[in-house]
């Protein structure tokens, strides 16, 4: 707000009088402000900021560490509060936090929150692998960021519920509440077959919400249907193994219990660790493949009207459907109301 001459040695800026001296050191102020903006290192940094790539990393970084704040703080709830938390308080915690993950980082990245569905979107040529680094790296960073900040927050709870040991089996265990475990009932190969069946599932059904050319959602509700099927998955396939369905969810936290206390044995007991991250991405790429021998070879393809019949005799232009493309020279993944034409979304159309 400009100040106005009042009379005499005084100025008048937003009904407040002030004297001259003042007046001097509020320009001095603003001038030097305006100094700093400019610099170069500003300037770079904006530079930095508008770059893609960092834009895309920011994005997975700040929706993973939303979706697993809440779907870890949830766990925390069942595990440590007794009445407190339930199971069904988990998927919902972890549905509605996708939900919101999606809402926030949809319109940069894509939101895919999950290093499976990243790994088929480049393994189906729909997205450059030169991008899969960036989203992995955002996804594990904003994971383990969240279950320190879980257990910043919990930790008074987590040592008066444990006596001070920090276990990853028995009644008083805890890693539980980062990562998955299995259960006396599982063995590890019938684990790693729940988990590629599930993600499996969990991929083959995202296709189906986002595909224009079938059924998809109506606008503006792909966000909450998202988070509804993994409240859907969780509370029907989630028993045998924890559905972590997603290498992003599980190894972050993790080896953050590792670093925190817990010790080796968050990667010794029953040799879990490494199915959460391979079988997840195998899971993704069989699911995808089955929506597309079922669904997407059956859907008819209609030819494009030329506007200009003599553009074709002339230039031989093809008459067959054309397929959009990613800025970047791959098939754009664009869903039907969240996610811009050129941002390689998880959720895409075959």
């Amino acid at each position: 707000m400009k100040a106005e001459k009042w009379g005499g040695d005084w100025f008048k800026q937003g009904g407040r009088l002030r004297s001259s001296s003042e007046e001097a050191v509020s320009q001095e102020r603003s001038t030097r402000v305006s100094k700093v903006v400019s610099t170069p290192t500003a300037t770079k940094m904006q530079v930095i900021w508008q770059n893609e790539n960092v834009r895309e990393f920011l994005a997975e970084f700040i929706s993973t560490y939303v979706m697993m704040v809440f779907g870890l703080g949830a766990v925390a709830h069942m595990v440590l509060g007794g009445k407190m938390g339930s199971y069904l308080a988990v998927n919902l915690g972890f549905g509605f936090g996708v939900t919101i993950g999606v809402h926030m980082a949809g319109n940069i990245s894509g939101a895919h929150m999950n290093a499976a569905l990243t790994f088929t979107s480049c393994a189906l040529g729909r997205m450059s692998w030169k991008k899969f680094p960036v989203y992995v790296l955002g996804q594990f960073l904003g994971s383990f960021v969240a279950a320190a900040t879980i257990y910043g927050l919990f930790y008074n709870a987590i040592i008066d519920f444990s006596g001070g040991k920090l276990m990853t089996t028995g009644p008083t265990a805890t890693a539980n509440i980062f990562a998955t475990y299995l259960p006396d009932h599982m063995t590890l190969w019938r684990g790693f077959l729940d988990e590629v069946v599930v993600t499996g599932m969990l991929q083959l059904c995202l296709l189906a919400i986002a595909d224009k050319g079938n059924n998809p959602t109506l606008l503006g509700t792909q966000a909450i249907v998202t988070g509804i099927l993994v409240v859907i998955i969780g509370i029907s396939l989630g028993m045998n193994s924890g559905y972590a369905i997603n290498p992003s969810r599980d190894l972050p936290p993790r080896f953050f219990t590792f670093l925190a206390g817990w010790g080796s044995q968050v990667f010794r007991t029953k040799d879990w660790w490494w199915v959460p991250v391979v079988a997840p991405p195998l899971g993704a790429y069989c699911g995808a493949i089955i929506y597309l021998f079922f669904i997407g070879s059956n859907k008819r393809q209609e030819p494009q009207v030329l506007e200009n019949p003599l553009a074709f005799e002339d230039h031989k232009i093809s008459v067959l459907p054309k397929t959009t493309s990613h800025q970047h020279g791959v098939a754009s993944l664009t869903p039907v109301s969240v996610y811009p034409e050129d941002r390689p979304s998880a959720l895409y159309n075959p």
